[in-house]
């Protein structure tokens, strides 16, 4: 990594150019390349990290073909999340020192060897986890406790109900409400992620490719259905979902990679007294209510001292060299994986 030390010739040489993932026009895997690009700037209330580690999200991919633009203001490069070493701290900033370890929540940056991050999105590496390993922390942290807990509400004694467990949202999502003491069912795509899923604690296992999931949780819970469903496929699991929401159920939609429009039932969600939810992380503000900051500093204090007591924990699919983006993004698209596969700079 480069050197930190602002007298070096090393740190002179960052200076105007760092190497990054490359975007040359939407489409698959292959448009990403390796290349040098302006380095970032430390602004007021930042700090510059060295990134040594990213993390792979579905948001990325639909960014690569061209359907989620980052939010105004926000880097272009891909990547919402990374873990390194502080190598700089923007005026303004307390309580973070150039050489901290920390993983970060970010609104974009992080396919690259140097990053820009609000402090406030800042988190420490976690006591007993490897700094690559914290880049799997951030983003599936900060999506479930701010989905699940802190809107959905989810409580002990409740039924949980994710889809593709087997994710980094989905197996992170698992260990929270097994933690909580809700009774968790998930869907996968095959025996050896739902046998994974089980591990972690999951109850009640579906194989969305020949069960009908609605079916299988109203069974196995004698009829009540699902209290909190957290759904990634958005339109096509639209009327299953509500049809297997229980009384009082909360359906939260975070991901649209079945399609985005299909017709609602007014009148089952009415009779359920139910709530749908629809929200996205990227395109929080960085503080205010609901501002990332916020959910930050939620996750630091109730989910980070059982990370480090090794409660929760990262799950990592696979390591590749940052340069190799396009071989990860394949990887992800073919659904293969199990948990999070990570950038590594070298």
């Amino acid at each position: 990594m480069p050197s930190v030390d602002p007298d070096s010739t090393g740190a002179l040489a960052r200076v105007g150019a760092m190497h990054a993932v490359t975007l040359s026009r939407p489409g698959g895997p292959d448009v990403l390349g390796w290349g040098e690009v302006p380095d970032p700037a430390c602004g007021p209330g930042e700090v510059l990290v060295d990134v040594v580690a990213a993390a792979v999200n579905r948001a990325d991919l639909l960014q690569r073909q061209g359907h989620y633009p980052p939010p105004p203001g926000a880097s272009e490069i891909l990547g919402l999340e990374c873990s390194g070493v502080i190598s700089e701290v923007g005026e303004g900033v307390t309580g973070w020192s150039v050489g901290d370890e920390v993983c970060a929540l970010l609104s974009g940056g992080g396919y690259a060897e140097r990053v820009a991050v609000p402090a406030g999105q800042l988190l420490p590496r976690p006591a007993g986890v490897e700094l690559a390993t914290a880049a799997a922390l951030p983003e599936v942290t900060c999506t479930v406790w701010s989905n699940v807990f802190l809107l959905a509400g989810l409580r002990a004694g409740e039924v949980f109900l994710v889809h593709g467990g087997s994710s980094g949202i989905g197996t992170m999502a698992i260990q929270l409400a097994v933690r909580a003491g809700a009774r968790v069912a998930t869907t996968a795509g095959s025996a050896e992620k739902l046998a994974f899923c089980r591990e972690l604690g999951a109850d009640i296992g579906v194989n969305y490719r020949d069960e009908d999931f609605a079916e299988v949780v109203r069974t196995a819970t004698d009829g009540h259905g699902a209290d909190v469903v957290l759904d990634i496929m958005g339109a096509k699991y639209l009327a299953r979902n509500i049809d297997v929401l229980a009384t009082g159920g909360r359906l939260v939609s975070i991901g649209m990679q079945g399609g985005t429009r299909a017709e609602l039932d007014l009148g089952l969600l009415m009779r359920k007294r139910g709530s749908v939810h629809a929200t996205t992380l990227r395109s929080r503000p960085a503080t205010g209510p609901g501002g990332k900051a916020e959910i930050v500093a939620a996750v630091r204090h109730d989910v980070w001292p059982d990370v480090e007591r090794g409660v929760v924990r990262p799950v990592v699919d696979r390591r590749l060299p940052m340069s190799r983006a396009a071989d990860a993004h394949a990887l992800v698209e073919s659904s293969t994986h199990i948990g999070k596969v990570l950038l590594i700079n070298e």
